[in-house]
């Protein structure tokens, strides 16, 4: 699905004018936020016109329809990268959260924007883009079900699963406080403690 139109015909040039708009529209973002930044401040920094920027995009919600798919499709991609389905050992469901968090704390900028301003999208678009965030939630899931299997009912999978990917997120949506209070390592080896402690008491 390309919720996103055209008027551009070759899909080459418009995925590469999409990466530069996705690019200068996050730094302006981060920077302004999606309210206070324009169309044309956003084409400045894509390097390219206004009028070219209309040609690959309709709205300034467009532009934040491709930064957030942008987001959610670098975290799916390095966290599927970090997950193998035929290792069932403990170590790997937790080296499996480990990389989940690292990667969190790599891009908390970006989630946070993605956050704080999807609730501007279309209906439509909007449920278009939270289905990558089930999508993840459900490789959670997996791991779980491959490291754990039998031992965890899949309604406590499910839960455990969505207390993961939030706990992730977590460590930059709270970082005013947590980021004062734990170092990463410390943040990741405290909550993999409480998980693998609800996991036995599950069993």
């Amino acid at each position: 699905m390309d919720p996103i139109l055209s008027s551009i015909k070759d899909q080459e040039l418009v995925e590469k004018r999409r990466n530069q708009m996705i690019k200068g529209a996050m730094t302006l973002f981060k920077e302004k936020g999606f309210h206070r930044t324009t169309t044309r401040e956003i084409a400045k920094a894509s390097g390219f016109s206004i009028g070219t920027l209309y040609e690959y995009i309709r709205t300034k919600e467009d532009v934040l329809f491709l930064v957030c798919d942008s987001i959610y499709q670098q975290v799916s991609e390095r966290l599927e990268a970090q997950i193998d389905l035929n290792n069932s050992s403990v170590d790997h469901f937790k080296n499996a959260i480990r990389s989940y968090f690292r990667l969190m704390d790599e891009m908390q900028e970006e989630v946070l924007i993605m956050y704080q301003e999807v609730k501007s999208l279309e209906k439509e678009i909007k449920e278009y883009v939270l289905q990558k965030e089930r999508d993840m939630v459900s490789m959670l899931e997996r791991v779980i079900s491959t490291c754990f299997p039998g031992s965890i009912s899949q309604r406590d999978r499910e839960l455990l699963a969505n207390n993961i990917f939030i706990q992730g997120q977590m460590w930059g949506f709270r970082r005013w406080m947590l980021q004062k209070q734990f170092t990463l390592e410390e943040y990741m080896d405290r909550q993999i403690h409480f998980l693998m402690s609800s996991i036995t008491a599950s069993e």
